[in-house]
């Protein structure tokens, strides 16, 4: 790693009033750790969005172990019995939440959507009520409340509290009881946002990632669920702050300009962000609540900057 490159990025994210901490791992190390506006290695960040990309390795987990049949099976029978489905809710499918293509009628980048599911009463119905604006399967709509879903099939077909069918991912990471998500109804917590982790924790799940689901000669979670959740699963391309061809995967973001790279991206700019050919983890949190003064997406586009613009030359 470029010093100076390090240096840079540490310069630039502290002149950004509501960076909250960035560290990069190179060749499975920690070369850099940085925290700001009172943050430190105890913090607790909840890093929104990036909540899917956990519930992306449990969906792997699960479908291993055999507690899901296959990311084709349908989502009806996990959902609690007062749940009403209609014809098309019943052939909505893991793969498709998985996916983001489950078909509802949703908008939460430009609309309110987000914020009128997160004050309902019962967050899956609400999903199932909404119209169907394709078939599922067809086209991508980034959809929170479909993620939670998943968390909410996960839950009933292990039988168990997701934080606690969550805990042996996290017992090998080495992550302890310093990991909170937010409750929701029914005895749920919310699939799709709102987990609370310390960046380190959040370094050591991308580096999972970087090494394809293996930590030392243990396997902990599938290699090919991995390889599978981390490849662009659509023909289309978006820019996102410094990148210009970003796609989606299995709750996973994916770029496949040079350097190619995966991340989990939450709301207003918390990265894990992983790029294989540089053998590179790079985290950064961000203070989110009450943006009155940027932006989340502006916010967010700044701190993929640091990365992208900082970080990722520095690993020559």
């Amino acid at each position: 790693m470029s010093a100076a490159g390090l240096e840079g990025a540490t310069h630039d994210a502290a002149a950004v009033s509501r960076f909250r901490s960035l560290l990069v791992a190179r060749h499975g190390r920690l070369v850099a750790e940085s925290y700001f506006g009172g943050a430190d290695s105890t913090t607790l960040f909840d890093v929104r969005s990036v909540t899917k990309s956990i519930v992306c390795a449990l969906a792997g987990l699960a479908v291993r172990d055999g507690v899901l049949p296959g990311v084709t099976a349908s989502i009806a029978p996990y959902l609690a019995p007062t749940d009403t489905l209609d014809a098309v809710d019943s052939t909505v499918t893991v793969q498709q939440l998985l996916t983001m293509t489950s078909g509802y009628q949703w908008n939460e980048d430009t609309g309110p959507d987000y914020s009128l599911w997160i004050a309902a009463g019962d967050h899956v119905q609400y999903l199932l009520d909404r119209p169907h604006a394709t078939a599922p399967g067809v086209s991508f709509t980034y959809n929170s409340a479909a993620a939670h879903t998943l968390g909410v099939v996960l839950q009933d077909a292990a039988a168990l509290p997701l934080p606690q069918y969550a805990a042996p991912l996290f017992a090998a990471l080495g992550v302890g009881d310093t990991v909170a998500w937010e409750a929701l109804d029914r005895g749920t917590v919310n699939g799709g946002a709102g987990i609370q982790l310390r960046a380190r924790d959040l370094l050591k799940f991308g580096q999972l990632f970087l090494q394809r689901g293996w930590s030392g000669d243990r396997s902990v979670v599938p290699q090919d669920w991995v390889d599978e959740a981390t490849r662009p699963h659509f023909a289309w391309r978006r820019a996102v702050g410094p990148l210009s061809r970003v796609t989606y995967g299995m709750l996973w973001w994916v770029s496949d300009e040079t350097p190619a790279a995966f991340f989990a991206w939450g709301y207003g700019g918390q990265f894990v962000y992983v790029v294989p050919t540089r053998d590179l983890v790079v985290v950064v949190t961000t203070d989110w609540s009450g943006l009155t003064d940027v932006t989340p997406q502006a916010l967010a586009a700044t701190a993929l900057g640091v990365i992208v613009n900082d970080v990722v030359p520095a690993a020559r």
